[in-house]
């Protein structure tokens, strides 16, 4: 009827509300723990993040850069995830303003280096995670204040070497990545200091062959991973430091013989040796046959020699063995 006011329709109610939703995808919460953000156009780091925040996620975004002030305000600060991002570079003093933090993951940027005091004020990190980046060089001076750091992962980058003793420091760690690297050998004393390691992780490097002593500073090591590399030999004696060891994987290299560790009593070893050209004669055959491990894999463990045992799985060879004699 004349003189009425219409409300205006829901539409224009709505759309101020949208496009403000739209300009700030992910806004802290006040007294929020845990911030989360997952949005793939966030392109410049959450800013006004509540003193409370014990845990931050910003991963899968356009996120290229990081003010050096990024993370002031947050002293309670435990856990960073900025995985799967942009990131190129990170400003030298970014957790100088969080020494509690403990968890640290980078994973899938593109970072081609770090600077080299950025871990200075972290000595209660625990878990850094620098998979899929580009890393070309590991720098002494990041690992010098980490000494309560347990997981440390270098996969996926682009290291050629590690330098002597560069993980000295590093007393406390359980578990080394450093996969699908460029690596073509190991300093005898790379693994210097690593007395606490159990975990080591090699695969899908380029390693042609080991020192001798390469396992020595490692007698705790449980789980060994050299698969998908380019050995042609083992030192005698090179896995005699490693008692507790309970897994081993040798496949696909190109090995003809085999070297395992000292057998302990009471202890099963899950061995893969497949993909190998094995030259079934005693020495590997009485080696199988008096340790007895478990052949983690067999369809693809075979002989490459003598004749009479081309073609052959190593495990059947073994077994007919154990009926003849060697």
């Amino acid at each position: 009827p004349p003189g009425w006011i219409l409300p205006p329709p829901p539409l224009l109610v709505l759309l101020p509300l949208t496009v403000a939703a739209a300009a700030a995808p992910c806004s802290p919460q006040p007294n929020a723990t845990r911030f989360i953000c997952t949005e793939p156009t966030l392109s410049a780091f959450p800013s006004g993040l509540p003193p409370t925040t014990l845990a931050i996620s910003v991963e899968f975004t356009a996120l290229a850069t990081l003010q050096p002030t990024a993370l002031l305000g947050l002293p309670r600060l435990r856990e960073l995830h900025l995985s799967s991002n942009r990131l190129t570079a990170l400003p030298e003093t970014l957790l100088r303003p969080v020494p509690t933090l403990r968890v640290l993951d980078l994973t899938d940027n593109a970072l081609a280096d770090l600077p080299a005091a950025i871990f200075i004020d972290s000595g209660h990190l625990r878990h850094l995670v620098l998979q899929g980046n580009q890393l070309r060089a590991l720098r002494p001076t990041w690992f010098q204040h980490l000494l309560q750091l347990r997981w440390l992962n270098l996969a996926a980058n682009a290291l050629a070497e590690v330098p002597p003793a560069v993980f000295r420091p590093l007393r406390s760690l359980r578990s080394l990545d450093l996969s699908r690297n460029r690596l073509v050998s190991l300093a005898p004393d790379a693994l210097a200091g690593l007395q606490a390691l159990e975990r080591l992780d090699l695969e899908g490097n380029r390693l042609g062959m080991l020192p001798p002593t390469a396992f020595a500073p490692t007698p705790t090591l449980r789980l060994l991973f050299l698969q998908d590399n380019k050995l042609q030999a083992l030192p005698t004696g090179v896995f005699i430091p490693l008692r507790h060891l309970h897994v081993l994987d040798l496949a696909r290299n190109r090995l003809r013989a085999l070297e395992l560790p000292p057998h302990s009593p009471g202890t099963m070893l899950d061995l893969d040796i497949s993909g190998n050209p094995w030259v079934c004669e005693c020495p590997l055959l009485a080696l199988l046959q008096r340790v007895a491990p478990r052949l983690a894999i067999t369809h693809e463990t075979l002989c490459a020699s003598p004749e009479r045992h081309r073609g052959q799985e190593v495990a059947v060879v073994v077994s007919q063995v154990g009926d003849t004699g060697c």
